[in-house]
């Protein structure tokens, strides 16, 4: 395996890959995947995920929605052409980038963790005007549990050291990635532990998703909350180990025009976990008051 996951090769068997293509934005090749038609909806993964994250959500929503999704800079098959772009302003400039490349115009748009943090700096930033925003166990306050501790002054060191992005590829066999997932409160099935593997034994995704973690500045996303300018709902897994379920909750106090789900029983995957489920909290918000 290469620095970066090569598609010739490693996009084989990926999920939904007869809808992927690659187009160049904001200076770098990006992954993209669009299936379906009607309104355009756009989905964004969280750190160390990529477009996998969706496999589930994807295709149930096609049927209603142009669903839109991508591998963020730095991770999967999207190379990021700068540092700049893994920070949160970055992110959110280099996917509007995206979507006029696109000429995609997103009605709704959904994001998992620190994705949904991506959008709502987008939306407060004025790039992209959704009709409304789904966050799924969305990072707007400093991530706790075994990811909290990448979330710190030490990530610099790791993102920037190529000894310690080696050490964690090597590193990254099945029971190790078991290990992770778990931590986070989730089940993942056999195919999705085996993607995370992929992403995990490679030692490009690692430098994006530590590079992420150490851009990643979220001291201004309470007041992006309090500034939204369209209505969030908030989707909060109660056995979430990455990100505290009351967390939902503090956002919820923050965005004028919020609300919240329960998603009971699940972990910080819950999307992953129960695609079917996420799928129906996305295409009809507004029914969702509790699950």
């Amino acid at each position: 395996m290469g620095y970066y996951l090569d598609w010739k090769t490693d996009g084989a068997g990926w999920p939904n890959n007869a809808a992927s293509r690659f187009v160049d934005a904001a200076g770098m090749p990006w992954h993209v995947q669009v299936m379906g038609e009607g309104p355009a909806l756009l989905l964004l993964h969280g750190t160390g995920a990529a477009t996998h994250s969706w496999r589930g959500v994807m295709p149930k929503l096609a049927a209603h929605y142009t669903v839109v999704a991508m591998d963020l800079p730095g991770h999967a098959f999207t190379q990021p052409p700068s540092k700049t772009s893994l920070s949160l302003p970055g992110m959110a400039a280099a996917v509007a980038s995206l979507l006029r490349t696109l000429k995609v115009e997103p009605v709704r748009a959904a994001g998992h963790s620190a994705g949904a943090a991506v959008l709502v700096r987008m939306a407060v930033e004025r790039l992209f005007a959704p009709d409304d925003i789904i966050s799924f166990n969305g990072a707007f306050f400093p991530v706790t549990g075994v990811a909290g501790q990448f979330f710190s002054p030490l990530a610099k060191t790791f993102a920037s050291a190529a000894i310690v992005r080696k050490m964690f590829a090597k590193m990254a066999d099945r029971k190790a990635v078991e290990r992770l997932l778990r931590d986070t409160g989730s089940k993942i099935d056999a195919e999705g532990i085996s993607l995370y593997q992929k992403l995990f034994s490679n030692e490009g995704h690692i430098a994006g998703t530590l590079g992420m973690m150490a851009a990643w500045d979220l001291h201004w996303a309470p007041q992006d909350l309090k500034n939204l300018p369209v209505p969030i709902k908030l989707a909060y897994a109660t056995g979430d180990r990455t990100i505290a379920p009351a967390r939902a909750a503090e956002a919820a106090k923050l965005a004028p025009r919020a609300s919240l789900v329960e998603i009971r029983g699940l972990g910080h995957l819950a999307h992953e976990e129960d695609p079917a489920g996420a799928a129906a909290i996305i295409a009809d918000p507004a029914s969702f008051t509790l699950r």
